[in-house]
């Protein structure tokens, strides 16, 4: 058996460029349709791990992070971050009521010890 013909098949090098607005609408067809994303990526003309991108940054960030096409901040990261900013608020609470607390001791202290200064001299406390 002879093979007459050879067909290649090239992508032409140059990558597509989608909008926001397409990458959201091709995302929907995969969620809503009922069909597999591979058959939706074929399609469209999409890769699917391009598609698999896609949906994880919708569902990771929403449309925000795919029209960025950049990734997101986790939300164990997201809480890990608050929960140390609730850390640090509390720790400045602490520092700030210590430092009124000294404050009003040191007021008090100055009422209570008259100084030299605040009191004026007489004949007869002289040596």
């Amino acid at each position: 058996m002879l093979i007459s013909e050879i067909e290649i098949i090239t992508d032409g090098g140059r990558c597509r460029r989608w909008s926001a607005a397409e990458k959201l609408r091709i995302v929907e067809e995969t969620m809503y349709d009922g069909e597999s994303i591979s058959a939706v990526a074929r399609r469209n003309g999409v890769a699917p791990n391009l598609l698999y991108r896609w949906r994880k940054l919708i569902f990771e960030g929403g449309s925000i992070a795919v029209a960025a096409d950049d990734s997101v901040t986790g939300n164990k990261t997201l809480r890990d971050m608050e929960a140390h900013i609730r850390e640090l608020e509390r720790q400045l609470g602490r520092k700030t009521m210590e430092v009124e607390i000294l404050k009003e001791a040191l007021d008090k202290s100055r009422a209570k010890k008259p100084t030299l200064l605040a009191q004026p001299l007489k004949r007869d406390d002289l040596p």
